[in-house]
């Protein structure tokens, strides 16, 4: 990806939801109970793409011990719906991890879910290539009077982030 040396920052015209998931190896050992559910996750992240009429938008990704999500959805509604989808490929995981690894603490699971709308977040891509919501929204120059977090957000004054 190329790199764009500039000060940049993006936005969406519509409300949106920020969902963060992730997984936590807590027994390195136990690999036959944490490897499905670090190999569930690709299968629905290209199950989403193949289906923009579901909702999704874009996620990135982060791997370790504890491995994070960070996935941009159009609506709520959709994103619950994908998850109860009989059809979808997320139901019988998360059945799958509930009969083989419930709350034996092999393994973690966690997952934060925000609903956000145009006013309630601000953001900032300094000599990034696109980056999170960067690569679904309207990016724009961070600067004449959008050079601050502060500022971003329609607040008088404030950090100079």
């Amino acid at each position: 990806m190329i790199t764009r040396n500039e000060r940049l920052a993006a936005s969406l015209d519509e409300p949106f939801v920020v969902f963060m998931i992730g997984m936590r190896i807590n027994s390195l050992v136990m690999v036959h109970k944490w490897l499905p559910v670090a190999t569930a996750m690709p299968r629905m992240i290209k199950e989403l793409y193949e289906k923009p009429e579901l909702g999704f938008l874009h996620a990135e990704s982060w791997f370790g011990r504890t491995t994070i999500m960070v996935q941009y959805w159009r609506t709520l509604d959709q994103l619950l719906a994908y998850a109860r989808n009989k059809e979808a490929v997320h139901l019988p995981a998360w059945r799958a991890f509930n009969k083989a690894v419930g709350t034996n603490g092999s393994v973690g699971i966690w997952h934060e879910t925000y609903v956000a709308s145009p006013g309630t977040y601000e953001n900032i891509y300094v000599n990034m290539p696109p980056f999170g919501l960067g690569k679904v929204g309207s990016v724009y120059p961070a600067m004449a009077g959008k050079q601050t977090a502060a500022s971003r957000m329609g607040v008088r004054g404030g950090s100079a982030l």
